[in-house]
């Protein structure tokens, strides 16, 4: 009977422990079970989208408001197109929202911010399947760095 008791005892923690596993994991990989109805979907387009990968964070001033969902590629433009799934209790972003690639740091992880545009009586707000028009594609450090060298060769000649 103590045997028996014990395996079961070892057998909960083991179960334990495997759920403690896979919630760390879903923590780390920052993905969230949430149903549809609890998101709304926005589309937007870049010129450059630089190392943005999908479930990268879209923030307003530091808060995640929602996340990449799919990247494509226009195949008329030949440009990228970002669908976003943003959080339901942020559904008051005006339609003159803008969206800019942005970096964590100097090296960092690239993510969405999203600027909330002026408000107006006349502005309407952006809802489910809306297209967001005033995009900032994303600064390539290897551009940059081109740029200045260039610039510092021209001065030169």
């Amino acid at each position: 009977m103590l045997t028996r008791k014990i395996e079961l005892l070892v057998g909960v923690f083991l179960l334990s422990g495997l759920l403690a596993f896979c919630a760390l994991v879903f923590n780390v990989a920052n993905v969230e079970v949430k149903s549809n109805d609890q998101t709304y979907t926005l589309v937007a387009e870049f010129n450059n989208i630089g190392g943005l990968k999908v479930r990268s964070p879209v923030k307003v001033g530091g808060v995640v408001v929602g996340r990449v969902t799919d990247i494509t590629l226009d195949t008329r433009k030949l440009i990228p197109v970002v669908t976003l799934t943003m959080d339901k209790r942020y559904d008051e972003f005006p339609e003159t929202s803008s969206l800019a690639i942005l970096t964590s740091g100097l090296l960092g992880e690239q993510f969405i911010g999203l600027t909330p545009g002026f408000m107006d009586d006349d502005i309407a707000m952006l809802t489910d399947g809306d297209k967001v028009h005033d995009t900032r594609g994303a600064l390539i450090l290897e551009d940059l760095i081109g740029q200045l060298l260039y610039s510092m060769s021209s001065k030169d000649n």
